[in-house]
């Protein structure tokens, strides 16, 4: 049994690298073209929620728990033409460069096997951590269909930390008028009976003031109540990941040399908007931070080649 003082420790790792791009697994043949189908009425059932919603932004999430299993789904609009997502979403190294913007994700690298390609995540604590004290989790990505209109691109993991396992990511995109995009991130996950009691112990006594975006009621003054518990742990790592995605596609207007600096800035700056969410760490250290563990992730990438 860990003791009570790591349990921050322990959590965080299973948030990070458990809840880390996972998605619903539906067989391919299914999904084929029903998903196009199902993500445009998807859209027009919740245009409202797109134009009105507590976040202030063009995006909505719905969560759930369902014995072992968690799943989160954000939708979203971008003001990028269809085949600008595609043409940068489509690349696998593109990823490394989209997640590692999150606190937890200390490096990421690619690389290409006969018909598969793998991305290793090293997943650690917000502070700095070089690689070797880190986690690894490998994913494999699929680009299951690409077509004129509708993208698909599923990362999954077999085995999480922590007994976790089934970890799916999907991602969905389709042009909207006005040269936008509807974008869809779905995560999911099967948690182990360590992370229910990890998830448990953690949010009763030093996690309670940790929520997410669901509200579930008001509070004696009219203000919001947030969830928390798990539930709210994933809807803020989903939303983490969507700013990541967002902050990647608004910076590709900036020259190589200012890229990195601009896209951090941007994705702190995001998250920032949601203090009761998100604040973990100061603009400062979180910048230095990326900035240590982008050199490493690049020292890393260099020796496994392109």
């Amino acid at each position: 049994m860990r003791k009570s003082g790591n349990l921050p420790k322990f959590f965080l790792f299973i948030v990070a690298a458990a809840i880390l791009f996972s998605a619903v697994s539906v067989p391919a043949v299914e999904k084929h073209r029903q998903g196009e189908y199902i993500l445009l009425d998807t859209y027009h059932r919740n245009m409202a929620k797109l134009e009105t919603n507590s976040l202030g932004l063009p995006l909505f999430l719905e969560s759930f728990e369902r014995d072992d299993r968690v799943q989160v789904d954000v939708y979203g609009t971008f003001d990028y033409p269809f085949s600008s997502v595609v043409n940068m979403l489509k690349v696998p190294a593109n990823w490394c460069d989209i997640v590692s913007l999150h606190p937890n994700v200390k490096a990421c690298t690619y690389r290409e096997r006969p018909g598969d390609w793998l991305l290793t995540f090293y997943v650690g604590r917000k502070f700095y951590q070089p690689p070797e004290d880190t986690r690894k989790v490998i994913y494999h990505y699929r680009n299951v269909d690409q077509q004129q209109g509708y993208l698909d691109i599923i990362l999954s993991a077999d085995a999480g930390p922590f007994g976790t396992k089934d970890h799916r990511m999907m991602f969905e995109a389709l042009p909207l008028d006005g040269g936008r995009t509807f974008v869809h991130v779905s995560y999911a996950y099967t948690d182990s009976i360590a992370l229910r009691l990890a998830g448990k112990a953690y949010f009763a006594i030093l996690g309670r003031g940790k929520v997410g975006f669901t509200v579930t009621g008001t509070d004696r003054n009219g203000k919001p109540v947030y969830i928390g518990g798990p539930r709210g742990a994933i809807e803020r790592n989903a939303v983490r990941y969507y700013f990541a995605i967002q902050s990647f596609m608004n910076t590709l207007r900036y020259p190589e040399k200012i890229l990195f600096s601009m896209r951090t800035s941007e994705w702190y700056d995001l998250t920032a908007r949601y203090r009761k969410q998100f604040f973990d760490l100061d603009k400062k250290d979180y910048l230095t931070f990326k900035t240590k563990e982008h050199k490493n992730q690049m020292i890393l990438q260099r020796s496994i080649g392109k």
